[in-house]
């Protein structure tokens, strides 16, 4: 989708076998050149974005987040965090301070170890009954170890910061950027493909300043610059396809008003630029995030008019992630035939796609899997569970286990299923191993499934491994 919907299940094109065209040549052979070009842009953005946190880890041992959850889901609790912070203060090692608790607790052996102490610091397990003689041993107070810490982080972006008070789509009359052809824009092109495939590694709060920093930048040059009409349109499709690719990333780091005002603005391109292929896929990006932010009425009315708009001429990979979007949209809004309908056709949809057949960049990762996983999705929210998790396990048997975020969510889909299929044990299983993975991910996406995965275990909390996993979030 550009990452748009199906919470962005895709097993990536970047696992298919199949080379896709060229968006320029229309030449399957020019995939390694244009893949590779894209790869650099993706690689510059990581090391950029690698670089700002461990910038803010200098500041700040950890982004806490707020909820009862945060300890497991954000990666380190606040806890754990003061136990480092004073640790640290103290020049001691983790032996050391596990050594010290048991002295102040005044036990015999070891049943505190080193490994206890990294657990605790990094969130994944909590002191509780330990935690007065961890702060003896500190010589702080309980206090001190349960404070909040506050971040020093920036506060998010907003889209006006990047964008002209002004229409932001309107040509300046008197143009100061110069001119620029079709080569500028397929930079631009490139850079967007780029921030796709950052997108498969990182997450929306690792993003979302860059992308719409870009974005800003675009829109400064389709404004400032003069070009020719052909190049325009073209400026504008990249627009568009920009505005969806920041408004997913805005969404994944929890700015839905801001993912919004994104894909407004990125229709808007699109129909300027006539392209409905486009319109289809933001007004669709668009119903994804109203069904899944309590507007299902309005999710479904967007997710059907967008592939209306896209029409039967669109690309087969484009109309089946329509498709899957309308099935979820029905999903959310309860209407189970419906979405089971929409399911059906969106399969038929994929069955027409070739290798002759050209389809956009943003569709690079739609595939059969990515198809299956919104279908085990469907299933888990109608509460079919013997349908959905087979289809799970196949999927996140063959899974990309660096697309850390997506692995994570997709094991929420399991381990709710398994716990709709009466098997606590082994939902407790997948939840140990899903809060693992999203620890210190900065997507909302992961810290809202999180919550739904042990909201759903909570009904078996006379099992001893569901206890554990409830235990050690809490």
């Amino acid at each position: 989708m550009a990452k748009s919907s199906t919470t962005r299940a895709r097993s990536r094109m970047i696992a298919n076998s199949r080379q896709p065209a060229h968006p320029s040549t229309g030449a399957g052979s020019g995939w390694d050149a244009w893949y590779g070009n894209s790869a650099d842009v993706f690689g510059y953005l990581l090391r950029s974005v690698m670089r700002y946190r461990i910038r803010m880890r200098s500041v700040v041992d950890q982004r806490p987040r707020v909820g009862r959850l945060s300890a497991r889901i954000a990666g380190v609790s606040a806890i754990g965090a003061n136990i480092r912070q004073q640790r640290e203060r103290l020049g001691w090692s983790q032996a050391r301070l596990a050594y010290e608790v048991c002295r102040a607790a005044g036990v015999v052996g070891e049943p505190v170890g080193r490994q206890e102490v990294s657990r605790w610091e990094t969130g994944k397990r909590t002191p509780r009954e330990w935690l007065p003689f961890l702060a003896a041993a500190l010589g702080v107070s309980v206090e001190t170890l349960r404070k909040p810490r506050t971040s020093a982080e920036p506060p998010p972006p907003a889209l006006a910061d990047f964008l002209p008070g002004e229409n932001p789509l309107e040509p300046l009359r008197g143009r100061t950027g110069g001119r620029i052809g079709l080569t500028q824009v397929d930079d631009l092109r490139q850079r967007v493909h780029g921030l796709r495939l950052a997108d498969d590694y990182l997450a929306g709060g690792d993003l979302v300043r860059p992308a719409l920093r870009e974005f800003g930048e675009a829109v400064r040059m389709f404004r400032e610059c003069s070009h020719s009409e052909e190049t325009g349109r073209q400026l504008l499709v990249q627009i568009g396809e920009l505005a969806q690719i920041a408004g997913w990333i805005a969404g994944d780091a929890g700015q839905h008003a801001e993912a919004e005002r994104m894909y407004r603005l990125g229709l808007s391109a699109a129909a300027q630029a006539e392209d409905r292929t486009l319109i289809g896929h933001l007004a669709g990006s668009l119903a994804y995030q109203c069904s899944n932010t309590g507007r299902e009425v309005e999710g479904v009315t967007l997710a059907r008019a967008a592939l209306d708009e896209a029409g039967p001429d669109a690309p087969p990979k484009a109309r089946a992630l329509y498709l899957d979007r309308v099935a979820w949209a029905h999903t959310k809004a309860g209407n189970a035939q419906a979405a089971m309908r929409a399911l059906g056709e969106a399969g038929e949809a994929l069955a027409e796609d070739s290798r002759d057949i050209e389809s956009p960049d943003y569709l690079y990762w739609v595939n059969s899997g990515e198809l299956h996983v919104m279908e085990a999705r469907v299933f888990t929210e109608l509460r079919r569970p013997l349908r959905a998790v087979p289809i799970l396990r196949d999927v996140l048997g063959r899974y990309d286990a660096t697309h850390t975020r997506e692995l994570a969510l997709y094991l929420s889909w399991l381990a709710v299923a398994c716990a709709d299929a009466n098997e606590p044990e082994e939902a407790a299983a997948v939840a140990e191993r899903m809060l693992t993975l999203s620890a210190g991910i900065a997507s909302e996406r992961t810290t809202q499934r999180a919550r739904v995965v042990l909201a759903r275990l909570a009904e078996y909390t006379d099992v001893p491994e569901v206890r554990a996993v409830l235990d050690s979030a809490a």
